[in-house]
C-alpha cells in the first residue's frame, strides 16, 4: 500500500474514532514488555492516543512515551490493520529511535465490537490491539482503548 493510501486509512480511522463519544474516566491500556532475558513488566493505566496519524502510548506516570510512527495500513472489514515498521521512546527528555523486527496494530475506530480476522476475539468500540517484537528481541504488546485523538 503506498504513503497516501496509509496516510488517508489512518486520518479516516482516526475521524471516526474521534466522533465517537468520550471514554468516562482515566486511561485504558494496559501493556506488557517482555526483554529477551524474559523478564517481563506490566504497566497499567496506560494513555492511547492518535496523533497527528502516530499511535502513542504513554505510561500512566506520564514518563515514557512510545511512539509508532510510520505504518503500512490496510482496510480489513470495518478493522484498519497496521503493520508498523518506525518506533520512538520518548524518556527522560530524549529520543530513542526503537528499531522493529515485526509486529501488527489492529484499530478499531467503529462503536461497535469487531471480530479480529481469523479468531473468535472481540475489539471493543475504539479498541487497539499491538503485538511488536523490537530487533533487540524485547516483546511489546497493548491492549486497550483509544483516549485521545488530536489532529
Amino acid at each position: 500500500m503506498n504513503f497516501c493510501t496509509t496516510r488517508a486509512l489512518l486520518a479516516a480511522g482516526a475521524f471516526a474514532i474521534a466522533a465517537l463519544p468520550a471514554l468516562p474516566g482515566g486511561a485504558t491500556g494496559t501493556a506488557l514488555i517482555q526483554k529477551p532475558d524474559g523478564t517481563m513488566k506490566s504497566y497499567a493505566g496506560v494513555h492511547i492516543a492518535v496523533r497527528d496519524e502516530a499511535l502513542a502510548i504513554t505510561s500512566s506516570d506520564g514518563q515514557g512515551t512510545l511512539v509508532f510512527g510510520k505504518a503500512a495500513c490496510t482496510k480489513i472489514g470495518a478493522l484498519v490493520r497496521c503493520l508498523p515498521y518506525d518506533a520512538t521512546l520518548l524518556q527522560y527528555g530524549g529520543k530513542v529511535h526503537i528499531a522493529l523486527r515485526s509486529g501488527t496494530v489492529w484499530l478499531n475506530p467503529t462503536q461497535s465490537s469487531q471480530p479480529l480476522t481469523h479468531s473468535s476475539a472481540k475489539l471493543p468500540p475504539r479498541g487497539v490491539l499491538l503485538l511488536v517484537t523490537t530487533k533487540a528481541g524485547t516483546i511489546v504488546s497493548l491492549t486497550g482503548r483509544v483516549d485521545e485523538v488530536v489532529k
